[in-house]
């Protein structure tokens, strides 16, 4: 018993290393900010770790699925641009950049229900984001019906 469960501990480790090397590894996608950009979408809810504005971008070999609510075709690609809220004149306007994130479609993902999750600094530095407490666990509980991505193509008009 002693022996199962210290191999099943060790498992456990490998497959959160293992997801945590291919996020630290992976890069922003050159030229996203040319890709169809959704309009700014306001969270004002200062515990949530997405507080502020953003907008998403979506590659167009996802477009396709993006439209239609899925199935991802494997390689689609979601970058998320995050900036603060700044007050002006009592409205919630756009201020400094303060995180990217990346989702790809990625089968080799098990432990993220195969998507690949990274965090970036607004420079496009590594964050160091964990992909499972930080991202999935929020995107399986908003989306697991709608192949766990959270936002949908009306964020678009």
């Amino acid at each position: 018993m002693k022996r199962t469960t210290t191999i099943l501990a060790a498992a456990v480790i490998l497959m959160a290393a293992t997801v945590a090397t291919a996020a630290d590894k992976i890069a922003l996608p050159k030229g996203y900010e040319t890709w169809p950009k959704s309009s700014d979408k306001i969270v004002s809810d200062k515990s949530s770790l997405f507080y502020g504005i953003h907008n998403i971008y979506v590659d167009k070999k996802t477009m396709p699925a993006y439209r239609k609510g899925g199935p991802y075709p494997e390689g689609s690609r979601f970058v998320v641009v995050q900036h603060t809220i700044r007050n002006e004149g009592g409205k919630a306007v756009k201020g400094k950049k303060s995180m990217i994130v990346l989702m790809k479609k990625d089968k080799k993902q098990t432990a993220t229900g195969g998507w690949l999750f990274a965090g970036f600094t607004a420079e496009g530095k590594p964050s160091g984001v964990n992909p499972v407490k930080n991202c999935f666990e929020c995107h399986l509980k908003e989306a697991k019906d709608r192949h766990f991505v959270i936002s949908r193509y009306a964020d678009f008009k």
